[in-house]
Protein backbone atom coordinates (compact mmCIF):
# COMPACT_ATOMS: atom_id res chain seq x y z
CA UNK A 1 0.00 0.00 0.00
CA UNK A 2 1.38 3.35 -1.22
CA UNK A 3 1.92 5.37 2.34
CA UNK A 4 -0.01 9.15 1.03
CA UNK A 5 -1.15 11.87 3.57
CA UNK A 6 -4.96 11.02 4.63
CA UNK A 7 -6.61 13.10 6.53
CA UNK A 8 -8.63 11.87 9.77
CA UNK A 9 -12.56 11.23 9.85
CA UNK A 10 -12.63 13.77 12.49
CA UNK A 11 -11.14 16.61 9.88
CA UNK A 12 -13.61 15.22 7.08
CA UNK A 13 -16.64 15.03 9.21
CA UNK A 14 -15.73 19.04 10.73
CA UNK A 15 -15.08 20.43 7.73
CA UNK A 16 -18.35 19.01 5.95
CA UNK A 17 -20.34 20.80 9.02
CA UNK A 18 -18.30 23.56 8.75
CA UNK A 19 -18.50 23.93 5.33
CA UNK A 20 -22.38 23.68 5.34
CA UNK A 21 -22.44 25.82 8.11
CA UNK A 22 -20.62 27.90 6.07
CA UNK A 23 -22.48 28.33 3.09
CA UNK A 24 -25.68 29.51 4.66
CA UNK A 25 -23.95 32.19 6.37
CA UNK A 26 -22.02 33.51 3.08
CA UNK A 27 -25.61 33.40 1.29
CA UNK A 28 -27.35 35.17 4.53
CA UNK A 29 -24.59 38.10 3.67
CA UNK A 30 -24.81 37.75 -0.07
CA UNK A 31 -28.26 38.11 -0.07
CA UNK A 32 -28.67 40.88 2.16
CA UNK A 33 -26.10 43.33 0.86
CA UNK A 34 -26.21 41.88 -3.01
CA UNK A 35 -30.09 41.64 -3.36
CA UNK A 36 -30.72 45.34 -3.08
CA UNK A 37 -27.85 45.67 -6.04
CA UNK A 38 -28.94 43.12 -8.41
CA UNK A 39 -32.05 42.49 -7.19
CA UNK A 40 -33.40 39.63 -5.03
CA UNK A 41 -34.28 36.95 -7.35
CA UNK A 42 -31.41 37.10 -9.44
CA UNK A 43 -28.90 36.92 -5.56
CA UNK A 44 -31.43 34.07 -4.94
CA UNK A 45 -31.21 32.21 -8.23
CA UNK A 46 -27.16 32.36 -7.98
CA UNK A 47 -26.92 31.71 -4.73
CA UNK A 48 -28.72 28.49 -4.80
CA UNK A 49 -26.53 27.20 -7.89
CA UNK A 50 -23.85 28.19 -6.02
CA UNK A 51 -24.84 26.04 -2.85
CA UNK A 52 -26.18 23.33 -5.10
CA UNK A 53 -22.40 23.34 -6.52
CA UNK A 54 -20.79 23.27 -3.30
CA UNK A 55 -23.09 20.85 -1.67
CA UNK A 56 -22.77 18.95 -4.36
CA UNK A 57 -18.89 19.01 -4.15
CA UNK A 58 -19.16 18.13 0.02
CA UNK A 59 -20.93 14.95 -1.60
CA UNK A 60 -18.97 13.44 -3.50
CA UNK A 61 -15.68 14.29 -1.16
CA UNK A 62 -17.55 12.11 1.39
CA UNK A 63 -18.19 9.71 -1.35
CA UNK A 64 -15.10 9.20 -2.24
CA UNK A 65 -13.39 9.35 1.59
CA UNK A 66 -16.12 6.96 2.70
CA UNK A 67 -18.53 5.26 1.16
CA UNK A 68 -16.08 4.09 -1.46
CA UNK A 69 -13.76 3.03 0.84
CA UNK A 70 -16.21 1.07 2.76
CA UNK A 71 -17.92 -0.86 -0.12
CA UNK A 72 -14.66 -1.64 -1.27
CA UNK A 73 -13.60 -3.16 1.63
CA UNK A 74 -17.28 -4.84 1.81
CA UNK A 75 -16.38 -6.14 -1.38
CA UNK A 76 -12.95 -8.00 -0.62
CA UNK A 77 -14.89 -9.59 2.52
CA UNK A 78 -17.80 -11.02 0.72
CA UNK A 79 -14.58 -12.64 -1.88
CA UNK A 80 -12.64 -13.66 1.03
CA UNK A 81 -16.18 -15.52 2.30
CA UNK A 82 -17.14 -16.77 -1.02
CA UNK A 83 -13.49 -18.23 -1.70
CA UNK A 84 -13.36 -16.28 -4.76
CA UNK A 85 -10.57 -14.30 -6.16
CA UNK A 86 -10.31 -11.30 -3.43
CA UNK A 87 -8.81 -8.21 -4.72
CA UNK A 88 -7.72 -5.98 -2.29
CA UNK A 89 -9.07 -2.81 -1.78
CA UNK A 90 -7.42 0.56 -3.86
CA UNK A 91 -9.36 3.38 -1.80
CA UNK A 92 -8.89 3.54 2.26
CA UNK A 93 -10.04 7.33 2.23
CA UNK A 94 -9.40 8.36 6.02
CA UNK A 95 -7.07 7.39 8.48
CA UNK A 96 -9.44 5.30 10.51
CA UNK A 97 -10.50 3.66 7.37
CA UNK A 98 -7.29 2.97 6.35
CA UNK A 99 -6.58 1.26 9.37
CA UNK A 100 -9.45 -0.98 9.36
CA UNK A 101 -8.85 -1.89 5.94
CA UNK A 102 -5.09 -2.81 6.98
CA UNK A 103 -6.61 -4.74 9.89
CA UNK A 104 -9.59 -6.40 7.90
CA UNK A 105 -6.92 -7.76 5.25
CA UNK A 106 -4.70 -8.91 7.67
CA UNK A 107 -6.75 -11.23 9.74
CA UNK A 108 -8.17 -12.71 6.55
CA UNK A 109 -5.33 -13.42 4.49
CA UNK A 110 -3.95 -14.89 8.45
CA UNK A 111 -7.43 -17.07 8.49
CA UNK A 112 -6.67 -18.24 4.58
CA UNK A 113 -2.61 -18.72 5.50
CA UNK A 114 -3.97 -20.47 8.31
CA UNK A 115 -6.27 -22.85 6.67
CA UNK A 116 -3.96 -23.50 3.53
CA UNK A 117 -1.41 -24.66 6.21
CA UNK A 118 -3.66 -26.80 7.77
CA UNK A 119 -4.79 -28.35 4.24
CA UNK A 120 -0.51 -28.65 3.11
CA UNK A 121 -0.09 -30.38 6.23
CA UNK A 122 -3.29 -32.81 5.61
CA UNK A 123 -2.27 -33.70 2.29
CA UNK A 124 1.15 -34.20 3.43
CA UNK A 125 0.72 -36.80 5.98
CA UNK A 126 -1.87 -38.30 3.97
CA UNK A 127 0.42 -38.56 0.79
CA UNK A 128 3.43 -40.13 2.42
CA UNK A 129 1.52 -42.47 4.70
CA UNK A 130 -0.26 -43.93 1.87
CA UNK A 131 3.05 -45.68 0.90
CA UNK A 132 3.99 -47.66 3.52
CA UNK A 133 0.08 -48.45 4.15
CA UNK A 134 0.27 -49.92 0.68
CA UNK A 135 3.27 -51.89 1.64
CA UNK A 136 1.52 -53.44 4.76
CA UNK A 137 -1.58 -54.37 2.44
CA UNK A 138 0.55 -55.76 -0.13
CA UNK A 139 2.53 -58.08 2.01
CA UNK A 140 -0.56 -59.06 4.27
CA UNK A 141 -2.36 -60.18 0.95
CA UNK A 142 0.97 -61.89 -0.34
CA UNK A 143 1.37 -63.78 3.22
CA UNK A 144 -2.15 -65.00 2.97
CA UNK A 145 -1.75 -66.06 0.16
CA UNK A 146 1.22 -68.35 0.58
CA UNK A 147 -0.35 -70.74 3.00
CA UNK A 148 1.26 -72.30 5.34
CA UNK A 149 0.81 -69.95 8.36
CA UNK A 150 0.92 -70.97 12.08
CA UNK A 151 -2.79 -70.39 13.91
CA UNK A 152 -0.63 -67.92 15.74
CA UNK A 153 1.04 -66.14 13.12
CA UNK A 154 -2.47 -65.84 10.94
CA UNK A 155 -4.20 -64.08 14.37
CA UNK A 156 -1.11 -61.86 14.57
CA UNK A 157 -1.00 -60.97 10.57
CA UNK A 158 -4.48 -60.31 10.64
CA UNK A 159 -3.91 -57.78 13.53
CA UNK A 160 -1.71 -56.27 11.15
CA UNK A 161 -4.36 -55.96 8.43
CA UNK A 162 -7.09 -54.69 11.16
CA UNK A 163 -4.37 -51.84 12.13
CA UNK A 164 -3.72 -51.16 8.40
CA UNK A 165 -7.26 -50.80 7.47
CA UNK A 166 -7.30 -48.40 10.45
CA UNK A 167 -5.07 -46.09 9.28
CA UNK A 168 -6.88 -46.33 6.34
CA UNK A 169 -9.77 -45.11 7.62
CA UNK A 170 -8.05 -42.29 10.02
CA UNK A 171 -6.23 -40.85 6.94
CA UNK A 172 -9.84 -40.40 5.09
CA UNK A 173 -11.63 -39.00 7.82
CA UNK A 174 -8.89 -36.28 8.72
CA UNK A 175 -9.09 -35.44 4.88
CA UNK A 176 -12.84 -35.11 5.04
CA UNK A 177 -12.06 -33.33 8.61
CA UNK A 178 -9.85 -31.09 6.51
CA UNK A 179 -12.34 -30.08 3.89
CA UNK A 180 -15.23 -29.38 5.87
CA UNK A 181 -13.38 -26.35 7.16
CA UNK A 182 -12.78 -25.10 4.14
CA UNK A 183 -16.45 -26.20 2.24
CA UNK A 184 -19.14 -23.60 1.89
CA UNK A 185 -22.72 -24.62 1.44
CA UNK A 186 -24.21 -21.35 0.97
CA UNK A 187 -27.97 -21.42 0.95
CA UNK A 188 -30.78 -22.56 2.73
CA UNK A 189 -32.58 -26.20 3.75
CA UNK A 190 -35.76 -27.30 5.15
CA UNK A 191 -36.06 -30.02 6.87
CA UNK A 192 -38.64 -31.70 5.46
CA UNK A 193 -36.80 -31.53 1.73
CA UNK A 194 -33.79 -33.76 3.87
CA UNK A 195 -36.50 -36.14 6.17
CA UNK A 196 -37.55 -38.37 3.21
CA UNK A 197 -34.08 -38.89 1.57
CA UNK A 198 -32.58 -39.32 5.32
CA UNK A 199 -35.25 -42.09 6.04
CA UNK A 200 -34.85 -44.12 3.28
CA UNK A 201 -30.96 -44.46 4.59
CA UNK A 202 -31.91 -44.94 8.08
CA UNK A 203 -35.20 -47.56 7.74
CA UNK A 204 -34.26 -48.50 11.45
CA UNK A 205 -34.61 -45.29 12.74
CA UNK A 206 -37.99 -43.40 13.46
CA UNK A 207 -37.11 -39.92 12.57
CA UNK A 208 -39.83 -37.34 13.99
CA UNK A 209 -39.11 -33.50 13.28
CA UNK A 210 -40.92 -30.65 14.68
CA UNK A 211 -40.16 -27.14 12.40
CA UNK A 212 -39.67 -28.73 9.64
CA UNK A 213 -40.26 -26.00 7.21
CA UNK A 214 -38.29 -23.42 9.13
CA UNK A 215 -35.57 -22.06 6.94
CA UNK A 216 -32.04 -22.95 7.71
CA UNK A 217 -29.22 -20.82 6.69
CA UNK A 218 -27.08 -23.29 5.53
CA UNK A 219 -27.84 -25.35 1.83
CA UNK A 220 -29.37 -29.07 1.71
CA UNK A 221 -26.17 -30.51 0.93
CA UNK A 222 -24.24 -29.25 3.57
CA UNK A 223 -27.29 -30.20 6.33
CA UNK A 224 -27.57 -33.66 4.81
CA UNK A 225 -23.85 -34.06 5.62
CA UNK A 226 -24.64 -32.95 9.21
CA UNK A 227 -27.83 -34.75 9.84
CA UNK A 228 -26.59 -38.18 8.39
CA UNK A 229 -23.45 -37.92 10.74
CA UNK A 230 -25.72 -36.92 13.84
CA UNK A 231 -28.05 -40.24 13.05
CA UNK A 232 -25.30 -42.57 12.24
CA UNK A 233 -24.16 -41.94 15.54
CA UNK A 234 -27.77 -42.56 17.24
CA UNK A 235 -28.04 -45.87 15.26
CA UNK A 236 -24.53 -47.20 16.39
CA UNK A 237 -25.14 -46.21 19.94
CA UNK A 238 -28.60 -48.32 20.16
CA UNK A 239 -31.23 -45.56 18.92
CA UNK A 240 -34.55 -46.56 17.97
CA UNK A 241 -36.10 -43.08 17.93
CA UNK A 242 -34.58 -39.63 16.82
CA UNK A 243 -35.95 -36.47 17.32
CA UNK A 244 -35.02 -33.82 15.57
CA UNK A 245 -36.67 -29.81 16.24
CA UNK A 246 -36.24 -26.77 14.41
CA UNK A 247 -36.63 -23.67 16.14
CA UNK A 248 -36.37 -19.23 15.64
CA UNK A 249 -34.87 -18.39 19.17
CA UNK A 250 -33.33 -14.43 19.89
CA UNK A 251 -30.10 -16.03 19.16
CA UNK A 252 -30.52 -16.93 15.65
CA UNK A 253 -31.67 -20.38 14.14
CA UNK A 254 -31.64 -23.48 16.56
CA UNK A 255 -31.92 -27.19 15.81
CA UNK A 256 -31.92 -29.94 18.80
CA UNK A 257 -31.28 -33.48 18.02
CA UNK A 258 -32.34 -35.75 20.45
CA UNK A 259 -32.25 -40.18 20.65
CA UNK A 260 -33.25 -42.66 22.80
CA UNK A 261 -29.73 -44.24 22.35
CA UNK A 262 -27.27 -45.73 25.58
CA UNK A 263 -26.48 -41.80 25.60
CA UNK A 264 -22.83 -40.98 26.50
CA UNK A 265 -21.16 -41.53 29.90
CA UNK A 266 -19.90 -38.31 31.96
CA UNK A 267 -16.97 -39.24 31.83
CA UNK A 268 -16.95 -38.35 28.07
CA UNK A 269 -19.26 -35.71 27.69
CA UNK A 270 -16.04 -33.44 27.27
CA UNK A 271 -13.98 -35.36 24.68
CA UNK A 272 -16.82 -36.24 21.81
CA UNK A 273 -16.00 -33.28 19.33
CA UNK A 274 -12.07 -34.26 19.82
CA UNK A 275 -10.72 -35.19 16.86
CA UNK A 276 -9.89 -39.36 16.32
CA UNK A 277 -12.09 -39.73 20.06
CA UNK A 278 -14.15 -42.86 19.74
CA UNK A 279 -15.42 -45.49 22.16
CA UNK A 280 -15.99 -47.91 19.00
CA UNK A 281 -12.25 -48.06 17.44
CA UNK A 282 -12.29 -52.14 17.87
CA UNK A 283 -15.50 -51.63 15.48
CA UNK A 284 -14.15 -49.43 13.51
CA UNK A 285 -15.12 -46.12 14.71
CA UNK A 286 -12.40 -43.30 13.36
CA UNK A 287 -13.89 -40.98 16.37
CA UNK A 288 -13.67 -38.00 13.29
CA UNK A 289 -17.65 -38.17 12.78
CA UNK A 290 -18.28 -35.41 15.38
CA UNK A 291 -15.47 -33.00 14.03
CA UNK A 292 -15.95 -33.15 10.59
CA UNK A 293 -19.70 -31.68 11.72
CA UNK A 294 -17.90 -28.81 14.01
CA UNK A 295 -15.61 -27.99 10.74
CA UNK A 296 -18.37 -28.13 8.37
CA UNK A 297 -20.71 -26.08 10.91
CA UNK A 298 -18.03 -23.53 11.40
CA UNK A 299 -17.71 -22.55 8.57
CA UNK A 300 -21.29 -21.74 8.41
CA UNK A 301 -21.25 -19.40 11.60
CA UNK A 302 -22.72 -21.94 13.85
CA UNK A 303 -22.01 -24.05 16.24
CA UNK A 304 -22.68 -27.46 18.12
CA UNK A 305 -23.58 -28.50 21.95
CA UNK A 306 -23.98 -31.72 23.84
CA UNK A 307 -26.59 -30.66 26.22
CA UNK A 308 -26.25 -32.50 29.63
CA UNK A 309 -28.71 -35.17 31.27
CA UNK A 310 -30.74 -37.67 29.38
CA UNK A 311 -31.52 -38.42 26.52
CA UNK A 312 -29.00 -37.66 24.24
CA UNK A 313 -29.60 -34.19 22.62
CA UNK A 314 -27.18 -32.17 20.49
CA UNK A 315 -27.67 -28.80 20.26
CA UNK A 316 -26.86 -26.45 16.49
CA UNK A 317 -27.31 -22.73 16.90
CA UNK A 318 -26.83 -20.83 13.99
CA UNK A 319 -26.34 -17.06 14.40
CA UNK A 320 -27.70 -14.01 13.59
CA UNK A 321 -24.62 -13.13 11.51
CA UNK A 322 -25.27 -16.39 9.48
CA UNK A 323 -28.67 -15.71 8.29
CA UNK A 324 -27.98 -11.94 7.52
Amino acid sequence: MIRRWRPSLAFVLGGALTGTLALSFIGLVTLRYLGPVIGFKVTAAGLGLTITAATAGLGWLLLRLLLRPIRALEGYARAQESGADARRPEHFGTRETAATAVRVIAMAEAARDREATIRAFTDHVTHELKTPVAAIRAASELMQDGGALTPEDARLLAEIDGARAQIEAQLAALRLAAQARELRHLGQSRLADLLPALQADYPALEITATGDTLALPIATEGMAIVLAQMLRNAAEHGAGRVRIEAAQSPEGVSLDISDDGCGISKGNEARVFEPFFTTRRASGGTGMGLAVVRNLLSAHRAGITLCTGQPTRFRILFGRAATD
